[in-house]
């Protein structure tokens, strides 16, 4: 057996004398404590060495690829070829399989190697003669910084460094140029306050302030190169009727200072923007067709890399960025918020309010995969993002739709609604409750019969009618309530057994009481007539 050694030096190229003692993998290190018990086991055949760093670092990568270099290439033609019936211990079983591709060599990779391996590392010096200890260090040094220099240079991994840079400056501009067109709104807003109602738009402002300086000079300039004619109207006609104060040429030329750099840090920021837009694309065009450039890359900003943030589930990718929320939700037992920074995505502000949170999940999965693709993936098209955002949008459209029938009631399907029925139910108005207490009238005439009949007689059957006439009147009362359940029948019945039940003596008399009080008042009226009359 041949076993394929790689140093920051060279190749190294060693025969197994006694394939016995590899068989005792954990005893295996006791057989290379000291370099004569190594070199009973392993003899040096061939040490190819490198001419410089630059190919060291060159063998060096192709390893780390796992891919065949030149020179290794080379040595194992003019050495192992010779003896193919052999196997080759190798440490990668990556490149194993592309050399036993390439050159046909039958190549071993097992814990056996990977612990041989380990122990010819302890004893490198002993085994490989010809080279001292002090340039074998010196060219591991040099090797080492060339290998990360060229990591940090190459890695796909540093690339997106750039867009998370550029995006936290393009954040830093936009809150500067807020500053600095309120102070030039507010400066010149003194002397001449109507302009900033008239222009609206910021750097349009800035331009006009900077032209025309004194507002006494608005009616001699020409802005129709900044504004439309309509607003220019308005200006000049404002500025002969402004209320502001009058400044010095001095304030005017610090105003006009600070207009200049508004111009040009919104210059930059256009510029900036642009350089943003072509990295994302570059770097992570899946992503960009899914939620935007300025999305994507704060997304990519927030996780610190585009592998880091390819590790973090949908569920994360949706969130990411309302974690204090997150964890005032979890704290207080409330609801989790539903979206982070993904909320700023064109899919999930052209949603309506109710839809939202179903958009926000189903876009966060679709983005995971994209980003997954964008720094995983070989290729570097967007056709899956493309795809994918196409059925988000007819998925958007559907829920969207979904909703509109259910209030129309178009559709069949959805309008499982019942029709409307007036239920109510009509009340007739119940007499019952009204009072059975007769009217002062008939109070009066009943007072005056019992105050007659105990003058004539001083038996008083009238007190006795009394009472049970009360009694059938709250017994009216009772049957009256219940005659709505109760069948005609037993009304009669009950209305016979009450007539049976009051006394016929004291109607009569009553009838009579009230006749001879009604002659009496006719007797009186009579003799007030007469006395008037005399």
């Amino acid at each position: 057996m041949l076993v394929l050694f790689e140093t920051a030096a060279g190749y190294a190229i060693f025969k197994v004398l006694d394939e016995s003692k590899l068989q005792q993998v954990d005893s295996l290190y006791k057989e290379f404590e000291t370099p004569e018990k190594a070199n009973k086991i392993l003899k040096l055949k061939h040490f190819e060495k490198f001419q410089d760093t630059t190919e060291a670092l060159a063998a060096a990568t192709a390893l780390v690829e796992g891919k065949l270099g030149k020179s290794l290439k080379k040595v194992l033609k003019k050495v192992v070829a010779k003896e193919a019936h052999e196997q080759l211990a190798i440490s990668d079983a990556k490149l194993g399989g592309v050399i036993k591709e390439k050159l046909d060599l039958s190549c071993v990779h097992s814990p056996v190697v990977a612990e041989l391996m380990r122990c010819i590392r302890a004893q490198m010096e002993g085994l490989i003669s010809g080279l001292p200890p002090r340039d074998f260090s010196a060219m591991s040094l040099g090797l080492a910084h060339s290998l990360s220099r060229y990591k940090l240079k190459f890695s796909p991994d540093k690339v997106d460094t750039m867009i998370v840079q550029a995006i936290c400056l393009l954040d830093d501009l936009d809150k500067e140029l807020n500053n600095y067109i309120m102070r030039c709104r507010e400066w010149y807003g003194w002397h001449f306050p109507e302009l900033g109602k008239v222009i609206t738009d910021n750097l349009a402002y800035c331009k006009s302030v900077r032209k025309v300086g004194d507002r006494t000079n608005v009616s001699s300039t020409d802005l129709s190169e900044i504004l439309p004619e309509e607003i220019e109207a308005e200006v000049k006609l404002a500025a002969e009727i402004s209320m502001g104060t009058e400044v010095s040429e001095q304030d005017i030329g610090n105003i006009r200072h600070l207009c200049d750099q508004v111009i040009e840090i919104s210059e930059y920021r256009a510029q900036l923007y642009d350089y943003l837009k072509n990295r994302m694309m570059a770097i992570a065009p899946n992503l960009t067709v899914m939620v935007g450039e300025l999305v994507g890359a704060r997304l990519i900003s927030h996780a610190g890399s585009l592998l880091n943030l390819a590790k973090h589930p949908a569920s994360t990718v949706q969130i990411l960025g309302a974690e204090k929320a997150l964890f005032r939700a979890l704290k207080t037992h409330k609801d989790t918020p539903k979206y982070g920074l993904i909320y700023h995505a064109s899919l999930v502000g052209q949603t309506s309010a109710k839809n939202k949170g179903k958009i926000s999940r189903m876009l966060a999965a679709k983005t995971a995969l994209a980003i997954r693709y964008d720094a995983l993936g070989e290729d570097t098209n967007a056709e899956m993002g493309v795809e994918n955002r196409a059925k988000l949008e007819a998925r958007l459209r559907q829920l969207e739709e979904k909703g509109i029938r259910r209030i129309s009631g178009t559709g069949k399907a959805m309008a499982k609604a019942d029709k409307y029925q007036h239920k109510s139910e009509v009340k007739i108005y119940d007499p019952s409750g009204d009072s059975t207490i007769p009217s002062t009238s008939k109070k009066r005439k009943f007072e005056e019969v019992e105050g007659e009949t105990s003058e004539q007689s001083p038996v008083t059957p009238v007190v006795k009618s009394k009472k049970p006439k009360k009694e059938s009147l709250t017994e009216e009362q009772e049957t009256e309530t219940t005659a709505a359940a109760e069948t005609p029948k037993k009304k009669k019945k009950k209305k016979d057994k009450k007539a049976e039940e009051e006394p016929e003596e004291p109607k009569g008399e009553e009838e009579v009481a009230v006749s001879e009080s009604t002659e009496k008042k006719k007797k009186k009226k009579k003799k007030v007539k007469e006395e008037e009359d005399e």
